[in-house]
């Protein structure tokens, strides 16, 4: 990824096809050392590629990713849904929870940990 990232700065910067040395002399100002194979990967890959293409292309591979935490769960063909009854027994379980943890918390006295 680091590499990825250092031919994106010098893209970024001004430099529209970055050389390998353009990238060691990146890496080399943050102490990291450069390894051949590997920027010769990243230079394989993105050769002859227009890099705002390449971006705009990872932008749309990203348009798919499921984001926010929560996950939409869809039951298997042939099996039966969850019953509605169930979700509001679980909200009610988290409550109870969230109840319990807030009486456990009083536990230490009035002292934080860094007080």
């Amino acid at each position: 990824m680091r590499y990825v990232a250092s031919y994106l700065l010098a893209a970024l910067g001004g430099n529209s096809s970055p050389s390998a040395k353009d990238i060691k002399k990146i890496l080399g100002s943050v102490g990291i050392e450069a390894y051949d194979d590997r920027l010769n990967k990243v230079f394989s890959e993105l050769n002859g590629k227009n890099i705002e293409d390449v971006i705009a292309q990872g932008i749309g591979k990203f348009a798919s990713v499921p984001a926010g935490g929560t996950v939409a769960v869809t039951p298997a063909p042939g099996s039966a849904a969850p019953a509605a009854g169930s979700a509001s027994t679980a909200a009610e379980e988290m409550k109870e929870e969230n109840k319990e943890e807030s009486e456990e918390s009083d536990d230490d006295m009035g002292f934080g940990l860094f007080d």
